[in-house]
């Protein structure tokens, strides 16, 4: 009798056996470009009772940072270091100048602004002389080390200029802005005579002499220098050689001690060249004899220019030379390149710690090689975008997984079910025998 096995079961074997498909091998993480950041590594679960987890550390694991805290650490640390490093140094520099500045003049404040062209030599900015705009220091110095404009001439002391000193004084004694005029003579009164004495003119040259500096009418010689009244007369006085004529009138220079000061721009007429008179201010009702209470300091240095800025703010800029604010440009140029030149040179090489040299030439190569991943990274994503059917050398595996067998295809029309095979046994040879026998 013929035997026939099942034909589902023997072709689902057979099926199986050659759709067996071998495993898939794991593909290789693809390396990261340098400009991705790479994420913090995971770390191994830890058991409490193994103490082997304990010891284990992850070495290639990158230090966790806070956002507070900075990615890169000095070695050591350094003032300049600090946020707060540029702001400290500018207000130390203000407050080394004040001070230093007060202790120079034992004055407060130690600085004054010029706002008026009384003390220039004409309406340009000339160096060395005060103009309008300029700082000036006003020191306190005693009474008989105050040189006026007459003392100069024989000792050949100038300021500024001129023979003399420059004072800044209250007119009067009284109001909050100083002039700033220069001292010519120092008159003593008299009070029992009622009469001035100007004993700082001896040994000049008087009267009818060639080269007479001064001249007293109605005294003998016109050369007298104690118990003067009526008038009194200087000549060559001043950058402009003017000559100025005194009357020594108690009603206008006051019953008392003083100073006759003048500016030495103030001249009749006014810009003359030759020939000019001189006007001082105790001519001009400005202000009476100077006493030694009424005197803020002695002109002791000057800051050129800097005032300028705040006559600018003030709207009181009309009189300030036209070269001080070009000079006051370039100054402030100057100023902001020897900074820098200050600021590079302390960084030069050889004056910083060594460590910290060592830990920058560190940064800068880790800096270089990242630059250099990232000029990679980008070549690889070009070649990519003009091959994109393709695929880098990298991310291939080495060994690819084998071919899956294609499954054979059915031989009917139907419903894709295969056709299903029968077993026969085996005929006799003998005679006698048919198809119709074996079924």
């Amino acid at each position: 009798m013929a035997r026939s096995d099942d034909p589902d079961d023997e072709s689902s074997a057979e099926e199986e056996d050659e759709l067996e498909v071998p495993p898939r091998r794991a593909r290789r993480p693809r390396r990261p470009a340098a400009s991705e950041k790479r994420p913090t590594p995971v770390r191994r679960w830890r058991s409490g009772t193994d103490e082997a987890d304990e010891d284990e550390e992850d070495d290639t694991a990158e230090p966790r940072h806070r956002f507070w805290q900075r990615d890169r650490r000095p070695v050591y640390w350094r003032a300049r270091d600090s946020l707060y490093f540029e702001p400290l140094v500018a207000v130390a520099i203000i407050v080394v100048l004040i001070v230093g500045l007060y202790a120079f003049t034992q004055n407060w404040p130690p600085v004054y602004v010029v706002e008026s062209g009384s003390m220039q030599h004409g309406s340009s900015d000339v160096l060395g002389v005060i103009n309008t705009g300029d700082l000036v220091l006003a020191q306190k110095i005693p009474l008989d080390q105050i040189t006026p404009y007459v003392v100069g001439i024989q000792s050949g002391y100038s300021t500024y200029g001129e023979y003399g000193d420059v004072l800044l004084y209250h007119a009067n004694g009284q109001g909050s802005t100083p002039i700033i005029h220069r001292a010519i003579l120092f008159l003593q009164w008299d009070p029992n005579t009622d009469k001035y004495n100007a004993t700082d003119l001896s040994g000049l040259r008087c009267g009818n002499e060639s080269g007479a500096v001064y001249r007293t009418p109605g005294t003998k010689g016109d050369c007298g220098t104690t118990e003067l009244d009526g008038t009194l007369d200087l000549y060559g006085i001043g950058w402009r050689s003017a000559n100025v004529s005194i009357a020594l009138d108690p009603t206008e220079l006051g019953e008392h001690s003083g100073f006759l000061t003048m500016g030495d721009n103030n001249l009749i007429p006014t810009g003359c060249t030759s020939g000019c008179s001189g006007l001082p201010d105790q001519e001009s009702g400005l202000s009476t004899l100077v006493e030694p209470g009424w005197i803020v300091g002695v002109a002791r240095g000057m800051i050129p220019w800097v005032g300028a800025v705040k006559l600018l703010l003030e709207g009181n800029a009309g009189m300030v030379p036209p070269q001080s604010w070009q000079f006051l440009g370039l100054s402030i140029v100057g100023i902001i390149l020897l900074a820098f030149g200050i600021h590079y040179a302390l960084r030069a090489e050889g004056i910083e710690d060594e460590r910290r040299k060592e830990q920058e030439e560190e940064e800068a190569e880790e800096e270089a090689e990242d630059r250099a991943e990232r000029a990679e990274s980008r070549g690889r994503r070009f070649l990519r975008a003009l091959r994109p059917w393709g695929r880098d050398s990298e991310e291939e595996p080495d060994d690819p997984p084998p071919r899956r067998k294609a499954k054979p295809a059915p031989t009917d029309k139907g419903h894709g079910r295969p056709t299903p095979r029968v077993r026969r046994d085996a005929k006799p040879k003998g005679k006698g025998t048919s198809d119709e026998d074996d079924l």
